[in-house]
């Protein structure tokens, strides 16, 4: 069977998932790696507003995100990966529009992201979720360079927001 053709199913994550989001991260080499600890805990504490794509069992994708806590109706997408087999089929855009219509997310609002100016690809998905979903898509300063440590060579990270979404 072509890759292409293989279904991809969408799930809440669950703690059992942390070590295998970290794996992907680390494996893919274009995320920011944090703790296996932090992704445990999104797997797990945060797994209403986190969803993994699955290719026969396999993971293929996945988003972290949460509601703020300063502001319950946005949801702040924190990372969205997908691995290179199943790159191509829309998969980063189907998990963030299953997030949205999830019962935890039935109040939102707004979704926010950060995204480097050098990111064309998260660019581009944002884009297309904001045109799919019929909202603006504003880009306003966030994270500077300066925000970051010394040396890391990390770039501005702007704010992405989108909405006010339908309801």
């Amino acid at each position: 069977m072509n890759i292409n053709t293989k279904p991809i199913s969408y799930r809440r994550p669950a703690l059992a998932d942390g070590a295998r989001v970290w794996q992907a991260i680390k494996q893919a080499g274009t995320l920011d790696l944090n703790s296996s600890y932090l992704y445990l805990l999104l797997c797990d504490q945060f797994a209403e507003t986190c969803i993994l794509a699955e290719m026969e069992a396999e993971l293929v994708g996945f988003v972290t995100a949460f509601l703020r806590p300063d502001r319950p109706r946005t949801l702040f997408v924190w990372q969205v990966g997908v691995l290179p087999q199943a790159r191509g089929r829309g998969v980063a855009k189907t998990m963030l529009q299953e997030l949205t219509r999830r019962s935890a997310c039935a109040d939102l609002e707004w979704i926010e992201a950060t995204v480097g100016p050098s990111n064309q690809a998260s660019r581009a998905l944002f884009a297309g979720l904001a045109r799919d979903l019929g909202v603006e898509l504003h880009e306003q300063p966030y994270m500077a360079q300066e925000h970051f440590p010394p040396g890391g060579g990390h770039e501005p990270e702007p704010l992405l927001r989108l909405g006010p979404l339908p309801r």
